[in-house]
């Protein structure tokens, strides 16, 4: 498994106002995905003029905001299966989200801290 990229995560009920602090620290939405999960989520790439990322993720589901790490892979299911063997759970069962470009999921270590990895697919 090669990592492709590595950045913290947001996940929040109210993203908008997650990506208004950081773009008011200079951040620029990079990437917009909408209609993730049939249309409940929408994920936001920001980049500054250092190179430095942040991703955030809208979540109707979490009770409170939740800091995690979000990885990017070459291979899914290996990343997956790595992080499975090391105890950590998918809390939504087997469930992966699919989106036609993209194939991710929510992990969480015995610990509680929460990672994000993803694959993005391409044609």
């Amino acid at each position: 498994m090669k990592i492709t990229g590595f950045c913290p995560l947001i996940v929040t009920k109210d993203a908008e106002a997650v990506v208004k602090v950081f773009e008011a620290l200079g951040f620029e939405k990079r990437h917009t995905k909408k209609d993730i999960e049939g249309g409940e989520n929408t994920n936001y790439t920001m980049k500054d003029s250092n190179g430095h990322r942040v991703n955030i993720a809208s979540s109707e589901v979490l009770p409170r905001d939740l800091p995690a790490i979000s990885i990017n892979v070459d291979n899914f299911q290996e990343a997956y299966d790595f992080f499975l063997a090391r105890g950590f759970v998918n809390p939504r069962g087997d469930k992966v989200t699919e989106t036609g470009s993209s194939k991710a999921t929510l992990l969480f270590a015995p610990s509680g801290f929460a990672v994000s990895i993803s694959e993005h697919i391409k044609d």
